[in-house]
């Protein structure tokens, strides 16, 4: 996922794939305290595009608070 595809979407969009990349997260640190985790490198891609996301978010709030 990059930014160009994330500029794309709503608030509503990149709140909601904001709430599963958190869930992702979650479930990564569950499987990696129980030793499941084969894919490490995936925590830091999803811990990415979540803060990615929120970049975004706040970049969208700024312009609307400026338009107003």
């Amino acid at each position: 996922m990059n930014a160009g595809e994330l500029r794309d979407k709503t608030a509503d969009q990149l709140n909601e794939e904001l709430a599963n990349l958190k869930k992702e997260a979650f479930n990564l640190r569950f499987q990696q305290a129980t030793g499941q985790l084969e894919n490490t490198a995936r925590m830091r891609t999803v811990k990415r595009d979540a803060a990615r996301v929120k970049t975004i978010l706040n970049e969208k709030a700024r312009a609307a608070a400026g338009e107003a």
